[in-house]
């Protein structure tokens, strides 16, 4: 159980006594801020990239592949992960918040940056892995959603950049193990927390999303019913880098040979406080159910949607092939999931092709749950903050989609708006573009 001595030791955090100076801020380390850090980067501007996680990489990192190519999510963000890190323009804060932004004037910008103490030292960690063996505290891993565990002492994943050991205090039993067993004597229990004010030009908000909490629909059994899980779960069970070597159901690592999808799980409902579509859930599903056909060519997939929204360049192919591979499609909304005493899963719904209310029996049921606004950065403004819209997005210029209402700060991929990864690259780009040319005004060719 968590002690909470984390945050207490937050709580006494250490000022910097000297601003440091950077052309830009970019806070989040995703796929959007990444790719704004290495534009601006690449233009000889000087970039500070700020992540609350211990590693950058965001979302995407996780997921198995991208849809409608099937590439690897992973081997399209590893290079930009490692080009942020190696840039001499960019300097990386991992494991650090923003705690306040204070907007001065045009141009003129402070920030107020926590950086977390990892209990590492990173200049002498090699990420060996040593700690995360000999500790025996096991918590549940963040990173595969629960799935499986983790140590107090862990890195995050093999591939984290950096990729430095982190110990979450708020477990550790203080045992000594990773002390006495490090290789390189890196372990260092007196770290404290600083704070430090950054002064800057500009400021790029690329947080990304929130996923919907599937608890929140209870109808729906997540978190009461053992074998329903959510979109992202499938994801790493999918993942080359997935918990198991198979994809295997919660309750009795039994492999599935019928799998359900709901579609709009949080997103196209008023009841949740989200009438807005998430862009993405119809083609993230369609892709894992072509991916489950080729890890379990015998299970039976069917997919449970009110509207199939295959509006992207090569989505309706795609949508296409996956009915030509034998996934089942039924138009309907589901009204109720229930367990079974054998650890299946029932699912009632309304089928609309043939108005009836029907039920099936899944082994597995997945929950293609929504994107909500990650906006807790907009609480940090001392005075006049980033506008949002009706759900809670960054509200933008339609006829400049990057620019806030604040002269200087913009902001990028989904913090704005539910998108897929193409247009989250495109929107970071045309951020990073924007950026420059404010810089350009504010600071001219000299601050480069």
């Amino acid at each position: 159980m968590s002690t909470g001595v984390f945050q207490k030791i937050l709580e006494k955090a250490e000022v910097a006594r000297e601003p440091l100076y950077y052309d830009a801020v970019v806070i989040g380390g995703g796929i959007a801020g990444m790719e704004t850090s290495l534009d601006l980067a690449d233009m000889g501007y000087k970039v500070l990239l700020i992540e609350k996680e211990p590693t950058i990489g965001g979302k995407m990192f996780l997921l198995s592949k991208v849809f409608p190519t099937l590439d690897c999510a992973s081997c399209i963000s590893t290079p930009k992960m490692a080009a942020v890190a190696h840039h001499q323009n960019i300097d990386l804060w991992t494991y650090s918040e923003v705690r306040k932004i204070n907007v001065k004037g045009r141009g003129d910008f402070e920030v107020e940056v926590l950086k977390k103490p990892r209990f590492i030292d990173e200049s002498l960690c090699t990420g060996c892995g040593t700690c995360e063996e000999v500790c025996p505290v096991t918590v549940p891993k963040e990173f595969d959603y629960g799935l499986r565990g983790r140590r107090a002492a862990y890195i995050p994943f093999d591939t984290a950049v950096p990729k430095k050991a982190v110990i979450d205090i708020d477990y550790c039993i203080f045992c000594g193990q990773c002390e006495r067993k490090c290789p390189a004597n890196a372990i260092d229990f007196t770290q404290r927390p600083m704070i430090y004010r950054v002064k800057t030009h500009a400021i790029i908000i690329a947080t990304g999303c929130k996923l919907f909490q599937a608890e929140r629909k209870e109808a729906y059994g997540y978190g009461k019913v053992p074998n329903v899980v959510t979109a992202m779960q499938m994801e790493r069970l999918l993942s080359p880098t997935r918990p198991f070597n198979s994809v295997l159901r919660p309750s009795d690592g039994k492999e599935p040979s019928s799998i359900g999808y709901i579609l709009c799980v949080g997103s196209r409902d008023k009841t949740v406080g989200n009438p807005r579509c998430s862009q993405v859930c119809c083609m993230y599903s369609i892709k894992q159910a072509q991916l489950i056909l080729g890890a379990l060519p015998l299970a039976d997939v069917t997919i449970y949607y009110m509207d199939i929204r295959a509006y992207g360049k090569g989505f309706e192919e795609f949508y296409q092939r996956a009915k030509a591979m034998g996934v089942r499609f039924v138009r309907g909304r589901v009204a109720k999931v229930e367990g079974l005493p054998d650890g299946n899963v029932k699912v009632t719904y309304e089928d609309i092709d043939e108005g009836k209310v029907k039920t099936a029996v899944h082994d597995l049921v997945v929950l293609s749950v929504g994107l909500l606004p990650n906006i807790d950065v907009l609480i940090t403004f001392d005075g006049k903050a980033p506008s949002t819209d009706d759900v809670g997005f960054i509200r933008v210029d339609p006829t400049d989609p990057v620019k806030t209402n604040i002269e200087g700060v913009f902001a990028a991929g989904c913090v704005t708006g539910p998108k897929d990864i193409p247009d989250t690259i495109l929107e970071a780009a045309a951020a990073a573009s924007r950026c420059a040319a404010f810089l350009g005004e504010v600071v001219g060719d000299g601050g480069r």
